[in-house]
C-alpha cells in the first residue's frame, strides 16, 4: 500500500463495506519491539557463540519488528449496493474482509458528462475526471516551487478550450503563449483558439471603452491616487465627455490647464504620465481591443493569455484592473455568459479586495477563478475555506502545511501526512472534481509546448561539452 490509496473494509455480516484511504504508513508501536531492536544493536559483533531458539520464537519477533500499521480515514461507504457520505458505524473486527478497493467504485463515483483525463494513479492507468466540475467554482493550485503547478494549470486550460469554454489566464512568466504549438513547435488544432495579448502592444484600450469609474479604479487601487485628486479627474472627464473631447490628448491639456491646487494638478499630471507611457490606451479606436467581438468570434472556446512577463508592477496592476473590470461589465450585461479566469501569484497584481469579489459577487455574475501559487499564506484563509477544488503539490514546510491545511473540504490530517511525501508531478486534489474522494494522480503529459521549465547552467555547459 501507499499513501492516497483506499481500501474497502467489508463487514460479512451486516453485508456492507466501509471506505478508506490511507493517509500514513508506520511501523507498528508493539511494547518490547523497541527493547528488541536495541539488544540486538548492542549485542551484534560484540558476543560470540552458538544462538539457541528452543521454542522457535525469533522468526515470530522478526515478523512482528517489520510489521507496518496502515493509518485511515473514513470516507463513505457501500451499503445496499449504493455509496453514501453518511458513516455513523464501525465494522465487525473478527468478521470483516479488508481488500483493495476495486477501480470500479471510483470509476463510477467520476463517472463525466464532460470527461478530461487528470492522469494515472498506481492502481489505475487513467483517472478521468468532470470539467463541469470547475465550472462555477472557486479552485486553487499551490505547491513548492518546480513541483507542477503550472503544467496542471496548461491541462486545464486546455481541456477547457477543447470543450468551448471561453478561458482568460494572468500570465506572470509568459509561459502559457505557446500551448496552441506542440513541443517541437508545430501549429497544432488548438493554435487559432489560444491568443496571446501583450499590454500596450495588441491590449490596448480606448477612454471610451474603458469609462470613468474603471478608470478611476485603476489609478485609485493602481496608482494611488487621492481622494481629492480623483474627485477633481471626475471633473475633468465629465468636462470632456460635454465637448467630446474624450481622447488622451485632450485628457493630459485638460489636467494641464485646469484651475485647482498646484499639489492636486501634480498628482493628476504624474498619474496621467504613467497611464500614457504604458501604451495600454490608444486614440485610435481601430487599434483598440475589442473583448466582446473577440469572445464573439470564438464561440467554440478560446484562452486569452494576459502575457505580463518583463513588464513592471503598476502595469500589471493597471493591466489587471481594467481587464476584469471589463470582463465583469460584459458578464453583468449577459453580452458574456460566463468566463474561466486563471490568475498566476495574483498577489503580485490582484488588490485584496478581488479575493473578497472572487468568491461572492464575481462568482454570481459568471467568473469563475482559479489561484495559482507557491506562497499559500498570500492566499485569504477565506478563500481556502470555501474553495470547491483544491490541487495541492509537495510541501514540506511546517508554515505552508498549517495554512493549506484550512481547506474545508478534507480533514488536517489528510493534508499534513500526504503532503509532504508527495515528488513532482503528483498531486493530492480535494474536491467537486474527484467526487470529493481525495486522490493522489500523477498528472499526465501534455502534447503541448509548455514553457516555464527551469534551466539550468550546468546542464547546458555539459552538453557543450
Amino acid at each position: 500500500m501507499e499513501k492516497g490509496d483506499y481500501l474497502l473494509i467489508t463487514d460479512k455480516i451486516k453485508e456492507r463495506s466501509l471506505i478508506v484511504q490511507i493517509i500514513d504508513i508506520q511501523y507498528a508501536n508493539i511494547p518490547g519491539i523497541l527493547e528488541d531492536l536495541l539488544r540486538d544493536g548492542i549485542s551484534e559483533g560484540s558476543l560470540t557463540g552458538e544462538e539457541v531458539d528452543p521454542f522457535k520464537v525469533s522468526s515470530q519477533i522478526t515478523v512482528l519488528k517489520d510489521t507496518r500499521l496502515l493509518l485511515g480515514k473514513i470516507r463513505g461507504a457501500i451499503e445496499e449496493g449504493q455509496m453514501s457520505r453518511d458513516v455513523s458505524w464501525l465494522p465487525s473486527r473478527n468478521h470483516s474482509q479488508v481488500e483493495v478497493m476495486p477501480p470500479r467504485f471510483l470509476t463510477e463515483a467520476l463517472t463525466a458528462k464532460h470527461p478530461f483525463e487528470l492522469g494515472s494513479m498506481r492502481r489505475f492507468h487513467r483517472i478521468s475526471s468532470d470539467l463541469s466540475a470547475l465550472d462555477g467554482r472557486l479552485n486553487i493550485v499551490t505547491g513548492r516551487k518546480g513541483t507542477g503547478k503550472s503544467h496542471l494549470t496548461k491541462l486545464l486550460v486546455t481541456s477547457l478550450v477543447q470543450e468551448g469554454a471561453p478561458v482568460v489566464v494572468l500570465d506572470v512568466n509568459g509561459e502559457y503563449v505557446n500551448l496552441g504549438q506542440t513541443p517541437d513547435g508545430r501549429q497544432m488544432h488548438l493554435s487559432p483558439k489560444i491568443i496571446s495579448l501583450i499590454p500596450g502592444l495588441n491590449l490596448r484600450f480606448s477612454l471610451s471603452q474603458v469609462g470613468l469609474s474603471t478608470l478611476l479604479g485603476t489609478l485609485t487601487y493602481a496608482l494611488s491616487l487621492p481622494e481629492n485628486s480623483a474627485r477633481v479627474f471626475a471633473r475633468i472627464w465629465h468636462e470632456l465627455e460635454e465637448q467630446n473631447q474624450l481622447t488622451m490628448s485632450g485628457l493630459g491639456a485638460a489636467i494641464a490647464n485646469f484651475d485647482c491646487h498646484e499639489s492636486i494638478k501634480d498628482a493628476l499630471q504624474a498619474r496621467f504620465n504613467t497611464l500614457d507611457d504604458s501604451g495600454i490606451f490608444t486614440d485610435d479606436p481601430r487599434t483598440a481591443l475589442n473583448l466582446e467581438e473577440v469572445f464573439r468570434n470564438h464561440v467554440t472556446g478560446c484562452a486569452l493569455i494576459i502575457n505580463m512577463k518583463n513588464q513592471y508592477a503598476a502595469l500589471r496592476r493597471m493591466t489587471v484592473e481594467l481587464l476584469i473590470s471589463k470582463l465583469t461589465d460584459l458578464l453583468s450585461t449577459q453580452k458574456l455568459r460566463a468566463l474561466f479566469l486563471f490568475a498566476e501569484e495574483a498577489h503580485l497584481y490582484l488588490r485584496e479586495t478581488y479575493w473578497d469579489d472572487a468568491v461572492t459577487r464575481m462568482r454570481h455574475l459568471g467568473l469563475f477563478t482559479t489561484f495559482v501559487t507557491n506562497q499559500p499564506d498570500t492566499i485569504q484563509a477565506s478563500i481556502y475555506r470555501q474553495a470547491d477544488n483544491i490541487f495541492l503539490f509537495n510541501f514540506s514546510n511546517e508554515h505552508d502545511l498549517e495554512i493549506v491545511s484550512k481547506v474545508a473540504k478534507v480533514d488536517a490530517d489528510t493534508i499534513r501526512m500526504i503532503v509532504r511525501d508527495l515528488p513532482p508531478r503528483r498531486c493530492l486534489i480535494i474536491g467537486d472534481v474527484v467526487a470529493n474522494f481525495p486522490l493522489v494522480v500523477n498528472v499526465r503529459p501534455l502534447e503541448v509546448q509548455t514553457l516555464g521549465a527551469t534551466r539550468y547552467f550546468f546542464e547546458h555547459q555539459f552538453a557543450l561539452a
